[in-house]
């Protein structure tokens, strides 16, 4: 059969599936009750439940709170569909019927507002509603199907956890990994697709500035820590400008700097906290080094002593960079057109966001993956927003109010298709 048939039989085959419950209401009772991460565990029984009642092969409490679903339907590619399930720690200000009201604790006991800002509510009912649809026709693909929900995505554990539980060695190792991820800012209806790097390797470096406090009005008998923070958060500015590539991507950025205690007095540390990206792993490296360099040298040229140079220490919060097959996504892109129309169908620039999705095309030998932009804004809002010189609220705003009703169904009939075409490639 031709794909163009093959996805028109699809298409044809998407009518709604009879069911006690619409993936709206799935939606609203997953935005309404979110969890953080690592204490995703009513999200996950909630959609383990649903999968098992579609016939999959469930396995809970992997990797944490994770939870894989396997269907086998003959001989065939494997693919892989990952959804990511926790909120985040914002206080909603939607003003939605169904927006979240709710407190609880993180995996450290503290108590946060909670809500789904980063839309992980549309992944996973737009996982809920592709896994109906390949489960409702699966007289169109032959293979095994592999869809996890993953815990911890917003601290970056998520995807290393499950793979260090043994993801690729307890369950069939896919052929293809695919994800999507709601975009505030596109008009709900159409998606986008970055060939090559997507998003970014995201970092978290922490810098000690240590020093000799004393009295403010002798600072000649002192070494002044804040002073030499700030000459080092100068000079790391650099590296962007007179190091990287002028073709190449990267960011340094000191989120925060705090020091000293009094008017009068010179501390004795300064604490300096980085965002570092790139894309690629030899930028990575390249920016790391320079970091410490600069640091260190910066420490030497105010006259520290050795034992007292600035200390520079990587976060275990890394973020690899998502990379996107360029021949899946082609293929992918193409598959889409015929879906939505190719109107719909955008090519997206890389974004210094990050998402830990790329961790699972890092297994040797590497897997071909793709994550895809999914538009989730309301189009009149876009519309009016780009018309007043406006941005529309960001993913992790308390402001953002995805259009679900119109973006749920173009990322189910999406990767359905797209989870169809590789099937039976």
């Amino acid at each position: 059969m031709k794909m163009k048939l093959l996805l028109a039989a699809a298409l044809v085959a998407m009518a709604p599936v009879a069911q006690a419950e619409t993936l709206m209401d799935v939606y609203k009772h997953l935005h309404a009750d979110p969890e953080l991460s690592s204490m995703e565990t009513e999200t996950a029984a909630y959609l383990a439940k649903r999968m098992k009642t579609l016939g999959f092969d469930v396995t809970e409490n992997f990797g944490g709170t994770g939870v894989v679903s396997v269907m086998k339907n003959g001989p065939g590619k494997t693919i892989m569909i990952r959804a990511d399930m926790d909120g985040l720690p914002v206080k909603e200000n939607t003003g939605l019927p169904y927006a979240s009201t709710v407190v609880k604790k993180d995996r450290f006991g503290d108590e946060w507002p909670v809500m789904h800002a980063c839309g992980h509510d549309i992944h996973m009912t737009t996982f809920l509603g592709t896994a109906q649809e390949l489960v409702a026709n699966k007289d169109l693909w032959s293979g095994t199907l592999v869809m996890i929900l993953q815990p911890a995505e917003e601290i970056s554990h998520g995807a290393k956890d499950m793979l260090k539980a043994g993801l690729f060695t307890k369950f069939p190792r896919p052929d293809y990994n695919l994800a999507l991820h709601a975009n505030s800012g596109m008009p709900a209806g159409m998606v986008g697709i970055t060939s090559g790097y997507a998003l970014a390797n995201v970092d978290s470096v922490d810098i000690t500035v240590k020093g000799v406090g004393g009295h403010g009005a002798y600072p000649q008998t002192t070494k002044d820590p804040i002073v030499l923070a700030s000459q080092i958060v100068l000079a790391l500015q650099t590296i962007v400008s007179r190091e990287v590539a002028a073709q190449d991507s990267a960011v340094v950025t000191v989120g925060s700097i705090h020091g000293g205690t009094k008017h009068n007095i010179i501390g004795e540390e300064v604490k300096l906290q980085l965002t570092v990206r790139s894309y690629s792993d030899e930028t990575r490296d390249m920016l790391m080094a320079s970091i410490k360099r600069i640091s260190e040298n910066m420490g030497r040229v105010a006259g520290l002593p050795e034992d007292k140079l600035p200390i520079v220490e990587i976060k275990d919060e890394y973020t690899p960079a998502a990379y996107n097959n360029p021949d899946l996504s082609a293929r992918a892109m193409e598959t889409m057109a015929e879906v939505i129309g190719a109107e719909n169908v955008v090519v997206s620039a890389p974004v210094m966001g990050g998402e830990d999705f790329g961790r699972y095309g890092r297994t040797e030998p590497k897997i071909p993956g793709m994550i895809y932009w999914l538009g989730a804004a309301d189009p009149a809002e876009v519309k009016a927003a780009k018309k007043a010189g406006k941005s529309m609220p960001s993913l992790h705003s308390p402001f953002f109010k995805p259009d679900a009703a119109a973006a749920i169904p173009v990322g189910v009939d999406t990767m359905t298709a797209t989870a169809v075409s590789l099937f039976n490639e």
